[in-house]
């Protein structure tokens, strides 16, 4: 009997992957139609661990994709559409060279539609699992909100991406979700926290839109990952409203109707809700959402450690209170000052906001009213100021909400030099990084900032003036008890050596003999650990080997950046110190002249 084995590559990562020209024929689709198939259903190419059994010996580098992932692709109703999408452009190029328009409108007005929400549940099956992955599409919708109409992005997917980015905002706004804000470079960076998962998302600054020059960046494959963020964002959001005891699309309440009849009642309603100003309407007045209620009944069932239990416990009453941080206070935003991040901060925490009617629509109350108690300003000063508020910058709203309390506003006031923006996602228990001075006084309270020990410093020069003086004073005193210290210093030797004598009677009856203490060489045991560590690092496998010197390699530069970074700091703070002294000398030159 003769057993035929297997040949080469049938078996095993041969067999388990194929090269992107492989899938491509497989499935008879063209490039672009292949790529925004993957892309919607969430495959990617894989890394083989070994690649050239993966490429059945072929040299070089190819796109591999597992075979099980393309065999997947193959059920996918999406191929027809797509298919229907290739003839139809085929029908319509074809009747509009023949000038057979009667056939064009035929086929414009049967276009074919591509449906993704099978797609998203298939993704997605619960709720959860789509807070979970909701990062980088709220980004992209807030980075697309902001776009004009490009070549490959269509001018509705923008509008749509605003849409839907506003119906988000406002329901963190009802749930009171928001923890924790930052302002960067690249723009606002917010967390939220809905139903147990942490949400992190960036909203870019509004600034003109500037076209590249180049094109580094491919807008239209940007533009196929967008259009399955908004099926997705649309189904959280009207789950989130459900949720909220809301309507969704959103409504406004009838007290911000007209009695007149709107010529576009559609357009109105938009621009009133992008206001972020606006109290939506309930389904149902009398049912409340009892969401927070549950968590503080299950919070503490569970055994465990009772200080772990203790920690939680504080968490959650400080977030309990952060709830409700700005609430009472009636905020006037300047027309300098960035409208739609702060007031979307401000009502998270139960603020009232307005701002000039003529900035945009959906402003309350106006500047003259007395009864505001925070008007937000970014100018060095104003000419007309009342005196029943006060005039603070835009950090004062940021660092406030990091905090999860209202700061003292002495050193956010109008035209005050503001304190470092600490950014709150940084873990400060992480083991190798820079702690700017500015965080560590915040964690550690008995750690002093250079600007208070040269407060410090310039006391005790003062105290060590005045007691130059003192002591010049005090000498003749001095001279007069010496006399009387002489007298007493005899009595008290005489004293001493009488103890003594005792001690050493006692202790020659005394049959245990004290030991001496062995004195250890600072030197010499650091050479030992040393040493230790060497033959320990000896000790690694061979296969672990490289592992463990990008590891230290790792560690070593980031002990680089962090000496760097305490330079950088010593140095400006060294400037800083200059010239306050010289502005200290100049203060102290005026009066003598």
């Amino acid at each position: 009997m003769v057993v035929v084995g297997k040949k080469k590559y049938q078996a095993g990562e041969g067999a388990q992957f194929m090269t992107r020209k492989a899938a491509l024929n497989k499935l008879q689709l063209s490039l672009n139609d292949f790529r925004r198939l993957c892309i919607l259903k969430g495959i990617y190419p894989r890394e083989p661990r070994n690649r050239k059994r993966a490429q059945k010996g072929d040299p070089g580098i190819k796109i591999l994709y597992h075979k099980k992932d393309i065999q997947f692709l193959l059920h996918e109703p999406i191929i027809w559409k797509l298919r229907d999408y290739k003839v139809f452009n085929k029908k319509v190029s074809r009747a509009r060279t023949l000038r057979e328009f009667s056939d064009l409108k035929r086929y414009l007005r049967n276009h074919p539609t591509l449906k993704l929400d099978h797609i998203v549940k298939e993704r997605y099956p619960t709720f959860i699992d789509a807070l979970r992955d909701l990062d980088d599409c709220l980004t992209l919708c807030f980075l697309f909100s902001t776009f004009p109409s490009l070549k490959h992005i269509p001018r509705d997917q923008s509008l749509l991406c605003r849409r839907l980015t506003i119906e988000f905002l406002h329901a963190v706004i009802a749930a009171k979700a928001l923890r924790k804000v930052f302002v960067s470079i690249k723009g606002y960076y917010y967390q939220a926290e809905i139903k147990g998962q942490t949400i992190t998302w960036i909203v870019p600054h509004h600034f003109g839109f500037e076209p590249q020059s180049k094109n580094d960046v491919d807008f239209k494959l940007m533009s196929i990952f967008v259009e399955f963020y908004i099926v997705m964002l649309g189904f959280v959001n009207y789950r989130l409203y459900h949720t909220l005891n809301l309507y969704y699309p959103p409504k406004l309440t009838t007290s911000e109707h007209n009695e007149k009849t709107l010529v576009d009642e559609e357009a109105y309603v938009a621009e009133r809700i992008s206001a972020l100003n606006v109290n939506l309407v309930n389904l149902d007045a009398s049912t409340e959402n009892a969401e927070d209620e549950e968590l503080e009944m299950d919070q503490f069932t569970t055994d465990g450690d009772a200080k772990k239990l203790e920690e939680v416990r504080i968490e959650v009453e400080k977030n309990r209170k952060l709830k409700t941080l700005f609430k009472g206070l009636k905020v006037f935003l300047n027309r300098e000052v960035p409208r739609e991040p702060l007031v979307f901060i401000l009502r998270c925490f139960g603020a009232e906001v307005s701002w000039d009617k003529l900035l945009f629509i959906g402003a309350t109350f106006d500047e003259g009213d007395e009864t505001i108690t925070h008007q937000i300003v970014d100018r060095p000063s104003m000419t007309k100021q009342y005196i029943s508020r006060y005039y603070v910058q835009p950090q004062w709203v940021f660092d406030s909400v990091n905090a999860k309390e209202l700061l003292p506003v002495e050193k956010y006031l109008m035209g005050c030099v503001l304190p470092p923006h600490l950014s709150p996602f940084s873990d400060s228990r992480h083991d190798q990084t820079y702690i700017p001075p500015e965080e560590r006084a915040l964690m550690d309270p008995n750690f002093k900032l250079n600007n208070e020990a040269d407060e410090s410093d310039e006391e005790s020069q003062n105290e060590e003036e005045k007691g130059e003086e003192d002591k010049s004073e005090d000498e003749n005193a001095d001279e007069e008890t010496a006399q009387k210290e002489d007298d007493s210093d005899v009595e008290m030797s005489n004293r001493e050596q009488r103890t003594q004598q005792e001690r050493l009677e006692k202790k020659k009856k005394m049959k245990v003999k004290s030991g001496e203490v062995t004195k250890e060489d600072p030197f010499q045991k650091k050479r030992e650990e040393k040493q230790e560590y060497r033959l320990r690092e000896r000790m690694i496998k061979k296969k672990h080997r490289n592992l463990y010197r990008s590891m230290m390699k790792g560690r070593e530069e980031r002990a680089k950046e962090i000496w760097l970074l305490r330079k950088k700091r010593r140095l400006l703070d060294a400037a800083n110190k200059q010239k306050q002294k010289e502005e200290r000398k100049k203060k102290k030159a005026k009066p003598t002249e």
